[in-house]
């Protein structure tokens, strides 16, 4: 079963049991899905959706922070439970101690020294860890690794 057939189940799941908030974070997700599908004419894979889903992690985690800042805890919450839902779909994060490790492994591979070639790191990082990982966290980590 593909990524989005297993979204189309839990909305039709979400409907059986009336949860009419996760039945509205999984429609939100099936738009977004067929928007970039229109957009770009194409029928997206896995990878893809995984990416639409990533996407939409980010924002609403750049969103609680805002709402969080305002003073609104509402609406920060209701960001932080549309969050959960997506991250269900999103593969295994990886623990600090994986993403250390494929730091070092991608620094001893490319032969970086300095923080001047840490997209050649990041990029190595980043087909390893995509979707599995905050890209922000492992640039930060990635920075700090260098600069040591």
């Amino acid at each position: 079963m593909t990524l989005k057939e297993r979204i189309t189940e839990d909305m039709k799941a979400a409907m059986r049991a009336s949860e009419k908030e996760r039945l509205l974070t999984i429609r939100m997700v099936q738009a977004a899905i067929k928007q970039r599908e229109v957009d770009e004419r194409v029928v997206l894979d896995d990878a893809q959706v995984i990416a639409v889903l990533e996407k939409m992690v980010k924002q609403r985690r750049e969103s609680v922070a805002q709402f969080e800042q305002g003073g609104r805890q509402d609406l920060a919450d209701r960001e932080k439970a549309e969050i959960a839902l997506l991250q269900a779909y999103l593969p295994a994060q990886l623990s600090d101690a994986e993403i250390d490790a494929l730091i070092k492994e991608a620094i001893a591979a490319t032969g970086t020294t300095s923080v001047k070639d840490m997209g050649k790191v990041m990029g190595a990082v980043k087909a390893k860890a995509a979707g599995r990982a905050d890209m922000g966290a492992v640039s930060a980590r990635i920075k700090a690794a260098l600069s040591a």
